[in-house]
């Protein structure tokens, strides 16, 4: 399925289960672990997403957080706007270019931060035996191209 239809389905995925955020005071909004929706990225070998808050399909200010199992990383691809990447837990791997070579992805562990500039291409995931969650920061509407279209977008990399 190619990455752009994909994000439609993930975006429409997890508007039905977006976060269940509470009302401090006039404003503010809090987000507690035990509110966050995650729900199947479909056909992604187990990844998970969540959105936080906003929109990635409208225009606005959006935050999704993805849950990345061992050995699962995504193929080269782009996206329309920046986005910024923080690493929550785990041991997030990420390249940047359009020849996808897992065992060269820097490592990068919780508290770690990439920015993903709009048009850059690049891949990403966890290419270890350790899980990573990211939280991904970005201005919608936002859209996701393959480089390769024919290439299956989620694969499992050697263990």
């Amino acid at each position: 399925m190619p990455i752009v239809k994909r994000l439609a389905l993930v975006g429409t995925a997890m508007l039905a289960g977006a976060a269940v955020a509470s009302a401090v005071a006039t404003g503010f909004v809090t987000v507690r672990p035990d509110q966050i929706d995650w729900r199947p990225v479909p056909d992604s070998h187990g990844v998970m997403s969540a959105l936080i808050a906003g929109n990635p399909g409208k225009p606005g200010l959006y935050v999704i957080r993805v849950r990345f199992p061992p050995h699962v990383m995504d193929r080269p691809h782009t996206h329309s706007q920046d986005r910024h990447v923080t690493v929550l837990s785990g041991r997030w791997a990420a390249g940047t270019g359009p020849q996808f070579d897992p065992k060269s992805a820097t490592a990068m562990p919780a508290g770690s931060y990439m920015f993903h500039p709009a048009g850059g291409v690049h891949w990403d995931g966890s290419n270890s035996d350790e899980a990573a969650v990211v939280q991904i920061i970005g201005m919608g509407p936002v859209t996701s191209t393959d480089l390769d279209p024919a290439l299956a977008p989620w694969v499992e990399v050697e263990r």
